[in-house]
């Protein structure tokens, strides 16, 4: 047998956005990869705030983590994420984000194979580079189509993302965090946002967890730094019951929401977190498209403010320019309560 037949395949390196939910949704495109090569190695870059993502997702070797600049080059981190990229020996990049410094540690490195859209005219750093970005109108679709032969049909449906917990893990993290074990159902609340108008009121929130507290859950705020403020103050409109577990480590909040036994969040990254683990989720949205942006895991709710039935059908085609003006606050507590106690119900 030749030596070229018996050579192990060369690694495949995932570029993603530096977003939590687009992080998530790469498994997709990580199972995609699987299926069409099961034992060729599978990396991704990352952010620090990232990186326990990959620890959870099957199908990932490992996470090559580094904290990037966002509004500038960084040239000399640069360098340093293609000196380590050129010793793993990738044999294709597959960069999903379409911003030019995207692609500049992989061409640096030397990736034979370096696949994206032309984005910003990346010409030269790519050389598979796909065209029309533009007439895929979910992120998703964007991300797996790089993951296809150029020109390839898009499949009618996408392998969903999964994260797996182990039971030790949480168990471990439950006791670390002295987080009583007393049989109340955990409804987990993840008030932060990014983007104008995304976030549920902090007073809903705050009357939402009074009267599940009454209903005898026990409530655990989720998120990072920025939404401390908020868990301070969903305590005190909901009293005894409700525990702050912000913080700057993502892996509280992944260890939470695996442990919860339901959780209600914005249209934000820890929604796709949370449905992603299979958690019993109640998304709520108001100037987003919930075709384009929920998960593609099925979650116990989309609530959307009422009243505009024709603009959230042309959400599907205009995305969300048609719902712009919604205001999510317009979602009542009742709504949100009535959709946690039916999600209480069904379980897991």
């Amino acid at each position: 047998m030749s030596q070229e037949l018996t050579r192990a395949p060369e690694p495949v390196l995932i570029v993603p956005y530096v977003w939590i939910g687009d992080f998530v949704r790469c498994h997709s495109v990580v199972k995609l990869l699987r299926a069409q090569a099961p034992d060729r190695p599978i990396d991704i870059v990352s952010s620090t705030l990232c990186a326990p993502l990959a620890d959870y997702m099957p199908g990932i070797r490992r996470a090559i983590v580094i904290d990037l600049p966002r509004r500038r080059l960084g040239i000399m981190l640069q360098r340093q994420l293609a000196a380590r990229l050129r010793a793993g020996g990738y044999g294709q990049a597959l960069v999903m984000s379409r911003k030019w410094k995207a692609a500049l540690a992989p061409w640096l490195a030397g990736i034979p194979l370096r696949t994206g859209f032309t984005g910003e005219l990346r010409f030269g750093l790519l050389n598979d580079v796909r065209f029309g970005e533009r007439k895929f109108p979910r992120m998703i679709d964007q991300m797996g189509a790089l993951a296809l032969p150029k020109g390839a049909s898009l499949p009618d449906e996408w392998p969903l993302p999964e994260l797996k917990v182990p039971a030790a893990a949480v168990a471990a993290w439950h006791k670390r965090r002295r987080l009583a074990a007393d049989g109340r159902p955990i409804i987990t609340l993840s008030p932060g946002a990014v983007g104008a108008g995304k976030a549920w009121p902090a007073g809903h929130y705050g009357a939402l967890a009074r009267a599940l507290v009454q209903d005898g859950a026990s409530i655990w705020v989720l998120g990072g730094p920025n939404e401390t403020p908020l868990a301070k103050q969903i305590a005190e409109a909901a009293g005894n019951g409700v525990y702050d577990l912000t913080g700057n480590d993502l892996r509280d909040a992944i260890l939470a929401l695996a442990d919860a036994d339901a959780a209600v969040t914005n249209d934000s990254g820890l929604m796709h977190v949370s449905a992603a683990l299979a958690t019993p989720t109640v998304a709520i949205f108001g100037p987003t498209s919930p075709w384009h942006w929920k998960p593609l895991n099925p979650i116990a709710a989309i609530l959307e403010p009422p009243g505009d039935e024709a603009a959230a059908k042309r959400a599907r085609t205009e995305g969300n320019d048609a719902v712009r003006h919604r205001r999510t606050g317009d979602v009542t507590v009742e709504t949100v309560l009535a959709a946690v106690r039916e999600a209480l119900r069904k379980g897991r």
